[in-house]
């Protein structure tokens, strides 16, 4: 338990759960190192279709950077924190972004700085209402520097993202729901049975096709749309091959459920 992130799966879906509730499970090294390294391991899991991920406590999912920590690669020189810090949280996020397997954050509390620049890269989000969201980098001196000055804009837009990463004033989760960074906001008790079912709800589709979409939607998002079509149509004839989508169909025209395999 005094893991700096914990894992339980089942039913499909693996829940990880950053667990440094004294530190408002602020984003150590350590932490992202960890938390890499289970991505790694879950992308080929075959167990788990679905990724959940939380905080430890009732405060917070995540306030963000591990401040002690980082500021003494700061000390150390550019080259240092650049190396220590930025790369390594960009790593994270973008890692979640492109993964092949569904990440859903359930935002249980403050979402602050890079807890918020994770809510933002994953491809969905649940937030209890007691979430609170925040960009402090600028009260620090500094951007966002996990992906927060490019992945806000393309989500709420550029005027509207400019005002939260100028300002660090903290908003609420229905304000979070209206610039795009979450799907719903629930009574926090509902808060894990709210993303669990919607990661049932994807968990009984077929792995390869969920991993299209992923991919298509991802890589589109930065292309201009005749290159993102393209995409579209090789993520598609990938799937041609593919035990599930004869099963899909062939389950269609016998009107019965569909089982997949995932080859």
């Amino acid at each position: 338990m005094n893991a700096p992130v914990l894992l339980k799966i089942d039913d499909k879906i693996a829940t990880l759960t950053l667990n440094r509730p004294d530190k408002l499970n602020a984003l150590n090294y350590q932490t992202v190192d960890l938390l890499l390294a289970m991505l790694d391991e879950l992308e080929v899991d075959s167990r788990v279709h679905v990724l959940i991920v939380t905080g430890a406590g009732d405060r917070a999912f995540s306030a963000g950077a591990d401040i002690r920590e980082f500021s003494e690669s700061v000390r150390s020189g550019r080259a240092a924190a650049v190396r220590d810090f930025v790369r390594r949280g960009q790593q994270m996020t973008a890692r979640m972004e492109a993964y092949r397997k569904p990440i859903i954050a359930a935002v249980n509390g403050y979402a602050f700085g890079g807890g918020c620049e994770i809510t933002e890269a994953v491809p969905l989000a649940i937030a209890s209402e007691r979430a609170l969201f925040a960009k402090p980098e600028i009260r620090l001196g500094m951007p966002p520097t996990f992906g927060g000055t490019q992945r806000l804009p393309r989500l709420s837009g550029r005027k509207r993202a400019l005002q939260l990463l100028l300002t660090g004033e903290r908003f609420e989760p229905q304000r979070a729901l209206q610039e795009g960074l979450i799907n719903r906001v629930v009574p926090h008790a509902e808060l894990m049975p709210a993303a669990r079912e919607l990661a049932s709800r994807i968990a009984c589709h077929s792995p390869l096709a969920v991993a299209a979409i992923l991919a298509a939607v991802t890589r589109g998002l930065n292309m201009a749309i005749g290159e993102g079509l393209q995409v579209e149509s090789e993520q598609f004839a990938s799937l041609v091959p593919s035990r599930d989508l004869c099963e899909g169909l062939d389950a269609w025209m016998q009107r019965r459920e569909p089982v997949f395999c995932g080859h």
